[in-house]
């Protein structure tokens, strides 16, 4: 026996697997976080990729605009107040600044009643700070993508001389990676140009990790465009969110080498597809609710084959998550209706539901969860196990005691790719 735990809420959970049936446990190759964050960052900022520096882009009395996609209070302060050294030392005044928090339809997790801290008190104190809505601020329309987005605008940014990005590249379930692009849309764009866009993540190819002929990431580039960024920092982390690397510089071509490094950490090969996969998507806060939860599904159906076994260890202690993923579970039978559903008016709930639908085609989801059973298994269809070991019991008796096994330990983040060409 081989004995594999998985994070499962603030601790872990143990599955105890026939030696003969495992085929291996799947990990990222994560690297370690710098030891002196604000040196890697200004070392960024000073030597950026293919673009001049921001103190040589910057005049005094500029009007700057610096996008902020909301992440840990520590990555945003390190990262706005070295944007901050950077646009002072060229004559910049505060008083010409602002911070756009930007819109995300798949915010950080925080608990009810939750206040997030963004920036510091000192820093909120020196510049002036807007939280861009998508319904009711005001844009301005930029143009329009080969694909009929209309792109609008936070007027702000769109009015403003320099025009700066910042945020963190990592795995997204259907943009590929966050990072880069997305300051601007759905950043900082209106409802209608996020809602256009969001339609593009029913396509197949809007998947975590691929960005080749990727819609939305593809709709994405060309709003940035429009968009006319003067400048972009981000940075890559790893799962303790400890800052691995920092990117400065044009809009796509520092994103683009961001995306290497998260490729070379998160992209994990392995020999063959498993009968059964047990997925953890890391632990709290990746498992804190189902909706959470599901956003590493992909990634264990990629070395899943045709009618086997996803097991989903999900602590979900606050339950399902977003009302609307429920509602449109107990609604809709049939991803088709409801991909119709979506086109007519699209929610992220909707989005995951339809997503889970498509996958309960192809495969049995068993899930280990605080969850009451009612709601695991009447309306999210899946079979439910008090224990790992339970459900690898359950898997067993549905493909045979010879299934192979295959573990992913951190499903949010890890990539998982078939070495061979091998059939489904």
């Amino acid at each position: 026996m081989v004995d594999i735990w998985l994070p499962y809420g603030k601790t872990e959970v143990c599955v105890r697997i026939p030696t003969e049936n495992i085929l291996g446990v799947i990990e990222p190759n994560e690297k370690t976080g710098v030891k002196e964050l604000q040196a890697e960052i200004e070392n960024a900022l000073m030597n950026p990729i293919n673009t001049k520096r921001l103190t040589e882009t910057v005049k005094p009395r500029n009007k700057v605009a610096i996008v902020l996609k909301d992440s840990d209070a520590s990555t945003n302060q390190m990262m706005i107040s070295a944007i901050l050294k950077e646009l002072n030392s060229a004559g910049a005044k505060d008083e010409d600044l602002t911070v756009i928090i930007a819109y995300d339809p798949l915010p950080p997790f925080t608990s009810k009643g939750e206040e997030r801290l963004l920036l510091s008190e000192e820093l909120s104190s020196r510049i002036r700070i807007i939280h861009h809505n998508c319904e009711t601020g005001e844009h301005i329309q930029v143009g329009k993508t080969s694909r009929g987005t209309k792109v609008y605008l936070n007027k702000t940014f769109g009015e403003a001389k320099v025009k700066i990005l910042a945020g963190v590249i990592e795995p997204h379930i259907y943009a590929g990676y966050s990072g880069g692009r997305d300051g601007v849309l759905p950043g900082i764009s209106n409802v209608e140009t996020v809602q256009r866009n969001l339609l593009l993540s029913l396509h197949p190819k809007a998947k975590k990790g691929s960005l080749e002929d990727n819609p939305v990431h593809e709709d994405m580039v060309e709003a940035a465009q429009l968009a006319e960024v003067s400048f972009t920092l981000n940075v890559v982390r790893n799962s303790r969110l400890e800052v691995v690397r920092a990117f400065a510089g044009d809009v796509n071509k520092a994103f683009d080498e961001g995306v290497k490094l998260v490729e070379e950490m998160y992209k994990a090969p392995t020999e063959r597809r498993a009968d059964v996969v047990f997925l953890s998507p890391g632990g709290s806060p990746f498992d804190i609710t189902l909706f959470e939860a599901c956003k590493g599904i992909d990634s264990a159906l990629e070395v899943t084959r045709i009618d086997g076994v996803i097991v989903l260890v999900a602590e979900c202690v606050n339950g399902y998550g977003k009302s609307e993923f429920y509602e449109f579970m107990s609604r809709f039978k049939d991803p088709n209706a409801l991909e119709k559903a979506l086109k007519k008016s699209f929610s992220i709930g909707g989005l995951m539901a339809y997503r889970l639908m498509r996958a309960l085609q192809r495969v049995k989801i068993s899930l280990v969860s605080v969850m009451p059973d009612y709601y695991a298994s009447e309306v999210f269809r899946m079979k439910t196990a008090r224990t790992a070991n339970e459900a690898l019991r359950y898997a067993f008796d549905a493909i045979g005691k010879r299934g192979k096994v295959s573990v992913i330990p951190y499903g949010n983040l890890t990539m998982p790719i078939i070495k061979s060409n091998e059939e489904r």
